[in-house]
């Protein structure tokens, strides 16, 4: 059961993205709502002008402009509903696009921390699927003005016509109330249900999709299978339970609404023998009855706002999480001196990192090693604030990480992964990524760095072939984020395991061009070869969690548990390690 109240941060922002999304199609919901509305008026009017027209026509007096009204009325309505079908479309689809682009700004805004939180999977399935969900509440809201004006004026028309015929109709008004309360509760539970468990499934999918060759390497694709249709049971009671709240609330409408239409028209029937109704107004009494006692449009108006309702309440647990803050603190000048100081980080219950302090001197190269395990890639996230510290700061030339303005700081750092995301249409744009104003020169250059230029050449079209459309290997698709790092500049370039993937002779020569990258660059790598460690200039060894020496890789080399990180044995020389060969 969702919580409720002020006290849920989900369900206020929630409530702050549906009216801002409102807003922005502030204009088409208003021309919606009069639509609805005119179009619940022609409808209202109808059943008058019926009536009138068979009174003259029973007393043989002239009835054509009555006839003419009557349909005049049947095309407005036609004209009308056009125009609403049109008006919802476009209503649900600026809304729809607005909630992904603004929860999708948000989700990069957060960065790492959204996927840890939610799953990748979930993420997808909630901006794709409950944002569509979601983007039908302004419409929804706004036709519901005319979903309460058809019955509303209906009774007012009963009314009009003899009040005796309203007062048998509002007798059962109470029941209809308690049904559309109903009707709005249980399927807000259902939906929030039926929405984790799509959720569940989606982040499973997701899970099994990308590690499909693996999947397929151990022969577990009916294991799989099932793991990911684990949650359908679920998904499968909470859709009947959704139905079953439904076709409940239709059945007793069904029962109710018939009931207090043979009402009404039984007392006009009376009123007509005591010569108090005519034919016509008979008529008409029975059509106003049917409208009055409309509640199908509601229950499913009802129906759709509540699981739009859940939809939003699942958005807004993602507007909860809060994106990372920057500063406008300005970067000085400065050689890019990296500093660690007292940096704990846990994740998952566990201090992965504890008090770390670490400098690393401008224009250097510190390789980070240790065991699986020991933090090295979580360093290498807080180092260039793809992450932030539970304790302790991060510092570039003397300014804390968290002080800087975003666009600074990505100037400042660059980053190679050991699985690079190859963002962009073509080749070149994904080397280009994050320039302001990448130029070809750049790209190619960067690319001849990290010995990617001849295979894309190679490509159908060279640098403008599409990144789908290139084939490559694991150590091709590294060199092309090597690229996108050099080609990025800034005073810090932070490869986390980026060289992992790369034969030892590629792997030393690109590591010869990033050393020689210059006095202004510093270098912070994750490494797991030794032979990446002893070209830098100093390594810091991490040992559950904590930096357990810094010092040359020569020097280090000397201690058996050292060698122990790289699989070496204790009576390895050294000479091996130092000469490029893989460990």
């Amino acid at each position: 059961m969702s919580t409720r109240g002020d006290d849920d941060p989900a369900t206020g922002h929630a409530r702050t993205l549906l009216r801002t999304a409102t807003r922005y199609s502030g204009a088409r919901c208003a021309a919606l709502c009069l639509v609805s509305t005119a179009a619940t008026g022609a409808g209202l009017l109808l059943p008058a002008a019926l009536g009138r027209a068979l009174d003259l026509l029973l007393a043989q007096a002239p009835a054509t402009r009555w006839v003419l009204y009557c349909g005049g009325l049947v095309l407005l309505l036609a004209l009308l509903d056009a125009a609403q079908t049109v008006l919802t479309g476009t209503v649900d689809a600026r809304s729809t696009a607005w909630l992904r682009r603004r929860l999708t700004g948000h989700v990069l805004g957060i960065g790492p921390r959204a996927a840890d939180r939610f799953g990748s999977g979930d993420l997808v399935a909630r901006l794709v699927g409950n944002a569509a969900e979601a983007g039908t509440t302004p419409a929804a809201r706004a036709a519901l003005l005319a979903a309460l004006a058809g019955p509303l004026g209906g009774v007012v028309a009963l009314g009009l016509i003899d009040w005796r015929l309203a007062a048998v109709f509002l007798a059962g008004a109470p029941v209809l109330t308690f049904l559309l309360r109903a009707v709005a509760r249980d399927t807000t539970q259902s939906a929030t249900r039926y929405q984790r468990a799509q959720g569940r499934i989606a982040a499973a999918l997701a899970e099994a999709v990308e590690g499909f060759r693996t999947v397929r390497a151990a022969g577990t694709e009916g294991r799989e299978t099932a793991r990911v249709l684990r949650p359908l049971p679920g998904l499968s009671e909470a859709g009947r339970r959704m139905w079953r709240v439904q076709g409940r609330a239709a059945a007793q409408a069904v029962a109710v609404a018939p009931l207090l239409q043979l009402g009404v028209v039984a007392v006009a029937g009376v009123l007509l023998t005591r010569d108090r109704l005519s034919v016509g107004e008979v008529l008409a009494a029975s059509r106003y009855a049917v409208l009055a006692t409309g509640v199908g449009v509601l229950v499913a108006r009802l129906a759709g706002l509540a699981r739009a309702r859940a939809a939003a309440r699942r958005l807004g647990e993602i507007r909860a999480e809060p994106a990372t803050a920057f500063g406008e603190r300005r970067l000085p000048d400065g050689p890019g001196r990296l500093e660690l100081r007292g940096v704990t980080a846990r994740r998952g219950g566990r201090t992965v990192l504890d008090e770390v302090d670490l400098v690393v001197p401008g224009g250097t190269t510190l390789a980070v090693v240790g065991r699986s395990g020991a933090g090295k890639s979580l360093l290498a996230a807080l180092a260039g604030r793809l992450a932030d510290p539970d304790a302790g700061e991060v510092l570039l030339d003397g300014v804390p990480l968290r002080e800087l303005p975003h666009d600074d700081l990505r100037r400042a750092i660059g980053y190679a992964f050991a699985r690079p995301a190859l963002l962009g249409g073509t080749v070149e744009q994904a080397i280009g990524l994050g320039l302001a104003s990448p130029s070809p020169g750049r790209v190619r250059e960067a690319a001849r760095t990290a010995l990617a230029d001849d295979f894309v050449r190679r490509l159908p079209d060279g640098y403008d072939t599409a990144v789908a459309d290139a084939p490559r290997s694991g150590g091709e698709s590294q060199r092309l984020g090597l690229a996108r790092a050099f080609a990025h500049g800034g005073r810090l370039l932070i490869l986390d395991d980026a060289l992992s993937s790369l034969d030892t002779v590629t792997e030393r020569h690109i590591t010869d061009a990033l050393l020689g990258d210059g006095p202004g660059t510093t270098r912070l790598l994750v490494a797991h070869r030794s032979a990446t460690a002893a070209c830098a200039d100093a390594v810091a060894w991490l040992d559950e969690g904590r930096v357990r020496a810094v010092g040359r890789h020569e020097e280090l080399w000397r201690l058996a548990e050292y060698r122990a990180v790289f699989g070496e044995g204790t009576d390895s020389a050294y000479a091996g390690a130092g000469s490029g060969a893989e460990a």
